[in-house]
């Protein structure tokens, strides 16, 4: 096998390979990079008939080439030598060796894994390439590539977990968003054989769904600002029990320490917003004296991390170009046009004078209330209720059932009626999908707000909808209070599973329903079976199988709307649930209001009667 630059041509697409056929091959993933650095790869070719060369492997490359060859200015070829491609010229033989080349140079291939790439991007990175540079070469989206750079934000031991396929991309999405501490945080419940590690979708609710503030992340003095503290019975961990507070604390905090770094000789300080995440790979390392920052990270979590000194990557390739002269060293900013004071007293003005206004737009202010919903912040915060379950079966059950995928639906609905990425696994605290070429906002309420104004009542109204799905809190008693109110009768929820038939282990319940849905005779006659035989009597009667009579529409005591037990021994959650909401002033004696049929569009019920 010789090696030789040979005209385009003079080539053409050998019999043997695997790809020949009378339709040419896809070539749009390769073909900018084609246009870019033409051909690295040498075709693997044989020699054929007067002077000409068949291509055994590299069929997509020979056509990417052709197609660059045709995109030459009319008249170019006919003064420009033609395009000269690299080959590997193979020496005489049959025709089983060229097809066995085809093969394994087509088929034993294997694609970079994510942080291959992610090594390879970086590096194009710090010679000075931009993303969109990279998306062409590589003939990826920019999105693609933004996120493959969103790797470098991991610790390097995630890294290698995902490297090595033990974590999946949705973990590592969510890690993405994670400050080091908290990486560190679930390394640890990753390596606790005893401990429930969150994955997935989980993780996203487990780094910023909770209100619970870490005491540590505080940059006052929390023993002397008389904040209330709870701590385990160790003292190790201490959280905060009023976040309001905390962050009225931290705030004044964060502005002291601006004010600081102004003083200092920094000529700028970015707050980067809880809604944000500063992205490092997105900057360089540089001095005061060259325009360098101070950015400040500010998490969810009440995490505060200072950066300093760093430009944007686009401000660095810029100023190493010259197109941007290197900023002037001063000892000193210059003093500011407002002073700190002055600052506050404009900004509690404008304030009044703008929710003075608000007051008399209630259709405004529904939309900003929900805006804040969705995006969070850190006077405004709901969390998405995590639908935690214990095993896999329970929770393939839930995630099957007919109401979660009817809600599934909607909520795919409000997501892309907000602009949301649909693939969000919920509505609070999902993202817009990112198009090239715009900024994203920083302030992410401001942003949802300017969508929502711009719906019909009724689009907000299913926006509002699916966000109270998501925050409605899982056995609590407003469960119970909505169960009642809108007279959900749950055998057009719910139907007996393998999950559910596997948890009923209490051989007195078992009597109880087998009593239920056969009655006390066959209850009694049945009294000293199995557990396994009494299930599978009460399966029967369900289903009308094995000369059972059929129950229709059953649906167990604990799962009615009121919920009651079996027993007098108590313990069960929903009937306590219903207790409290009866302490509430629910009224269970009342008539609730006959309900459409699920997916139906019907006017909403009217209010029921509270007990005094």
């Amino acid at each position: 096998m010789k090696l030789d630059f040979i005209a385009i041509d003079k080539l053409y697409v050998d019999r043997t390979n695997m790809r020949c056929g009378k339709r040419p091959p896809d070539i749009g993933d390769i073909l900018p990079s084609v246009r870019k650095r033409g051909i690295l790869q040498p075709l693997i070719v044989r020699a054929g008939d007067e002077a000409r060369f068949g291509v055994v492997a590299g069929s997509r490359r020979f056509h990417a080439a052709c197609c660059v060859a045709a995109e030459r200015e009319p008249g170019a070829c006919e003064t420009a030598e033609p395009l000269l491609v690299p080959c590997a010229i193979l020496e005489d033989g049959d025709d089983a060796d060229a097809i066995e080349i085809s093969l394994i140079e087509n088929i034993a291939r294997l694609d970079p894994d994510e942080v291959t790439r992610w090594e390879t991007f970086v590096r194009l990175v710090r010679q000075g390439q931009s993303v969109e540079e990279i998306a062409d070469t590589f003939a990826l989206p920019v999105l693609a590539v933004r996120r493959t750079l969103a790797l470098g934000n991991l610790l390097p031991r995630i890294r290698g977990l995902y490297r090595r396929d033990e974590v999946d991309a949705a973990t590592v999405r969510q890690l993405t968003m994670a400050s080091k501490a908290q990486q560190k945080d679930w390394l640890a419940l990753w390596d606790d054989p005893d401990s429930r590690c969150p994955t997935g979708w989980q993780l996203k609710s487990w780094l910023f769904g909770g209100t619970t503030i870490s005491a540590a992340h505080a940059l006052f003095d929390v023993e002397a600002s008389g904040l209330a503290i709870v701590a385990d019975l160790f003292g190790e961990d201490r959280y905060v029990a009023d976040p309001e507070a905390f962050w009225s604390a931290q705030n004044a905090a964060i502005g002291a320490r601006k004010a600081a770094c102004l003083e200092a000789g920094w000529g700028e300080v970015v707050i980067v917003p809880p809604s944000e995440h500063f992205q490092l790979w997105e900057y360089e390392k540089a001095a005061k004296r060259k325009g360098g920052r101070v950015y400040v990270d500010v998490r969810a979590s009440g995490e505060v991390v200072f950066h300093e000194g760093y430009v944007s990557r686009g401000e660095a390739t810029r100023a190493r170009r010259g197109g941007a002269a290197e900023a002037p060293e001063a000892s000193k900013p210059p003093r500011p046009e407002v002073s700190g004071p002055m600052q506050v007293y404009i900004d509690l003005h404008r304030h009044a004078a703008v929710r003075a206004a608000l007051a008399g737009q209630p259709k405004v202010a529904l939309r900003l209330m929900v805006a804040h919903a969705i995006a969070g912040s850190h006077l405004f915060r709901v969390t998405p209720e995590p639908q935690e379950a214990r095993s896999d079966p329970i929770r393939e059950s839930v995630e099957t059932c007919r109401g979660e995928s009817l809600f599934d639906e909607k909520r795919r609905a409000v997501l892309g009626l907000l602009g949301f990425d649909p693939d969000s696994p919920t509505v609070i605290g999902g993202g817009f999908v990112e198009e090239s070429g715009e900024c994203r906002p920083r302030d992410r309420v401001s942003a949802i707000f300017l969508r929502l104004i711009d719906l019909p009542d009724r689009a907000v109204m299913d926006v509002i909808a699916i966000v109270m799905g998501e925050a409605l809190a899982s056995g609590s008693a407003v469960v119970e209070t909505l169960g009642f109110y809108l007279d959900i009768d749950m055998a057009r929820w719910w139907h007996p599973d393998a999950a559910f038939f596997d948890l009923m282990r209490d051989r007195e319940v078992l009597g109880a329903i087998v009593a239920e849905v056969a009655g006390e005779g066959v209850a009694s006659a049945n009294a000293k079976e199995t557990g396994k035989a009494l299930k599978q009597i009460i399966s029967d009667h369900i289903g009308g199988e094995n000369g059972r009579t059929r129950v229709e529409n059953w649906v167990p005591k604990w799962m009615a709307f009121p919920p009651a037990a079996y027993t007098a021994r108590g313990g069960v959650g929903t009937v306590q649930a219903f207790a409290r909401a009866q302490v509430a002033g629910v009224a269970p004696e009342s008539e609730p209001p006959a309900q459409e049929a699920p997916g139906s569009e019907a006017p909403a019920p009217e209010p029921q009667a509270l007990a005094a």
